[in-house]
């Protein structure tokens, strides 16, 4: 709680699977108080973390991108600790093999029994769920790991747009969504524990960001190809590349050969998407890219990906994504100065 006598203990858990980046990014803020309160009245001048890397043994643990970080403690020498974040984790081609931190799934179990909150930075959370503590209990992670995520720990609750969720009977569980909302998590601990004013404080010093709009703008729809039915899937492909025709459901009835009510309910139970859903789904990405990538206007995209009624585009669009397509494209639009400029020779 804000004005804790105390500095809380901070363990920061590092694995091989994880992201360098995530990992000394919240190291670096969680442990700048001591910096920051020389420069700035509204922090505090006893530091409220004490921030500590830690691992199944002490010192070089290789991350993910081959770069070791040093582990100050093993998690064995380590009989009290207040929060447990475990940064975001490098998922490869097999997905998430269960089993191989076993001594730190029974301490992060362990702490939490004695009163500690499990965090996590975006994909952290395949950890964390090993300890069967999140079975129930809603969280977010990663969008493009949602549905690796759910097939591992079904028992799970996902909310995968969500930036932030926090759960649990004291608020002890705390997850955090696609990679960057780190941010969000070290500024809701630090809002959390030492108050909004230092949070504040803090977001500006780093120029951290609350990603107030959630996750939905960022996510990329990729329709369910897994799914085994193979009149479905070629209903799918043909629909890549003609959703933006007139009547595109009626459309893909018509070349599966199947009753208008077999077709429907056999697409929603592959896709998980009624087949107009489907659509505006791709309709909606399609339009995306084009904001993030033209300076057409707003109606002529609307005209492209299906619409001929503007103001109708405009509602689902927000609908879908939590913004205006305007707010959408000055949000994603790679910055005029940015760009390529066609007359420069390459060095």
């Amino acid at each position: 709680m804000p004005g804790t006598s105390r500095p809380l203990h901070v363990s920061l858990v590092a694995i091989p699977d994880a992201v360098i980046s995530t990992l000394t990014g919240i190291y670096d803020v969680l442990g700048s108080f001591r910096m920051l309160g020389r420069l700035e009245p509204s922090i505090p001048e006893s530091p409220p973390f004490t921030v500590e890397i830690v691992a199944t043994e002490r010192g070089h643990v290789a991350l993910a991108s081959g770069v070791p970080v040093d582990a100050h403690r093993a998690v064995s020498e380590i009989a009290a600790t207040d929060i447990i974040i475990v940064p975001s984790v490098l998922l490869g081609p097999e997905g998430w093999r269960t089993g191989r931190y076993p001594e730190l799934v029974d301490w992060a179990r362990r702490m939490h029994v004695e009163g500690a909150l499990l965090c996590s930075a975006c994909s952290g959370v395949f950890l964390l769920a090993e300890t069967g503590l999140f079975d129930g209990r809603e969280a977010t992670v990663h969008w493009g790991y949602a549905e690796a995520f759910a097939k591992v720990f079904p028992g799970v609750p996902l909310s995968p747009e969500r930036v932030l969720v926090v759960s649990g009977e004291r608020e002890e569980f705390i997850t955090s969504g696609a990679s960057m909302t780190w941010h969000d998590l070290v500024l809701y601990l630090i809002a959390r524990h030492v108050g909004a004013t230092a949070a504040q404080t803090v977001a500006r010093y780093f120029a951290l960001q609350w990603h107030h709009d959630g996750l939905a703008p960022y996510i990329v729809f990729q329709g369910r190809r897994d799914h085994g039915d193979a009149a479905i899937a070629e209903a799918q492909a043909w629909l890549a590349t003609h959703f933006s025709i007139a009547s595109p459901v009626e459309e893909m009835i018509h070349h599966s050969g199947l009753a208008e009510r077999t077709f429907k309910r056999r697409f929603t139970d592959a896709t998980g998407f009624a087949p107009i859903d489907y659509v505006q789904r791709l309709r909606i990405e399609d339009a995306k890219r084009r904001l993030e990538r033209t300076d057409e206007p707003v109606d002529e995209i609307s005209w492209r990906v299906g619409y001929e009624d503007p103001a109708f585009f405009r509602r689902l669009f927000k609908r879908v994504t939590g913004m205006t397509p305007g707010t959408y494209r000055r949000r994603f639009q790679v910055p005029t100065f940015a760009r390529s400029n066609p007359s420069r020779s390459p060095a």
